[in-house]
């Protein structure tokens, strides 16, 4: 029986070779040799390189912010561990300064004294929180000549109801709470201390559109072991006056807790006037 041979190679064809892995196929090279230059470009081995993403150094400034607010945080927490009675300088524009006491008792416990802190300045009072809640007590005055008398506002970590508030406690109690709180809607960027002021500051601001602000904004100034130097806002200035003295174990009332209405911030209204005098008989 024959045997079938092979189909010979034809002489002179080659079979066509198939394009190389990597390699695109870019056609018959006299086409290659009559198409423009700008046309080439697909054909090229390998796609544009994509562009490196931007340095973050080249724009320090979110890292500079991040810094600041970590900063600021630490400096709030020590803050809130630092047991101690101060006496800081309250200024506001057109009117005396005053002497504010702050007290941070060992136990947790504290209370801020505010000369003309109720009746539009006129009555000096004292705000403490305790472990039987928090308190406005009414200290002695020429507005108000009777003995130190407390009254209760509710429970320790209640809010102080607005028309009672001399707001000078806030950056020594609460504020804190929000200082040292990441998910806060605040800004922090380094600030300069005011004049005669130690310390390392921060300017503050909220980035919340909300009415009620968790603070007030402005600048915020401590010492490394925590010690507030100086806070400055809308409200006024506070400055530390001296070096602090200890904590007590525990803050005390100024008097005994009485009923009553507490004294609020506002000027008491003008007293009525009298009738007319009598005319004389003639």
């Amino acid at each position: 029986m024959p045997v079938l041979s092979r189909s010979p190679r034809v002489a002179g064809r080659r079979t066509p070779d198939r394009p190389r892995p990597g390699r695109r196929a870019c056609g018959p090279l006299v086409f290659a040799i009559a198409l423009p230059a700008a046309l080439l470009v697909g054909c090229s081995a390998d796609p544009p390189s994509t562009p490196p993403p931007s340095d973050p150094a080249s724009d320090p400034t979110p890292v500079a912010a991040d810094a600041a607010r970590d900063e600021l945080a630490a400096l709030a927490a020590a803050a809130q561990d630092r047991h101690l009675v101060a006496r800081y300088t309250f200024s506001r524009g057109g009117e005396p300064d005053r002497t504010i006491v702050v007290t941070s008792a060992e136990d947790g416990t504290w209370r801020v004294d505010v000369p003309g802190g109720a009746l539009g300045g006129a009555a000096d009072v004292s705000l403490a929180a305790t472990a039987d809640g928090l308190f406005q007590c009414a200290l002695p005055s020429a507005a108000r000549p009777q003995a130190a008398s407390c009254v209760r506002l509710g429970d320790r970590d209640d809010t102080i109801p607005r028309r009672f508030d001399p707001r000078v406690q806030h950056p020594f109690t609460d504020w804190l709470d929000v200082l040292t709180d990441r998910r806060a809607p605040l800004s922090v960027s380094p600030a300069q201390p005011p004049k005669g002021v130690a310390g390392t500051c921060y300017a503050v601001e909220t980035t919340s559109a909300s009415l009620n602000a968790p603070l007030d904004v402005g600048i915020y100034c401590y010492d490394q072991d925590g010690t507030p130097t100086a806070v400055r806002t809308e409200h006024g200035t506070l400055t530390l006056a001296g070096p602090p003295a200890p904590a007590p174990p525990t803050v005390q009332l100024a008097g005994p807790v009485v009923d009553g209405e507490p004294l609020g911030t506002a000027s008491p209204p003008p007293p009525e006037p009298s009738g007319s005098p009598s005319t004389a008989t003639q």
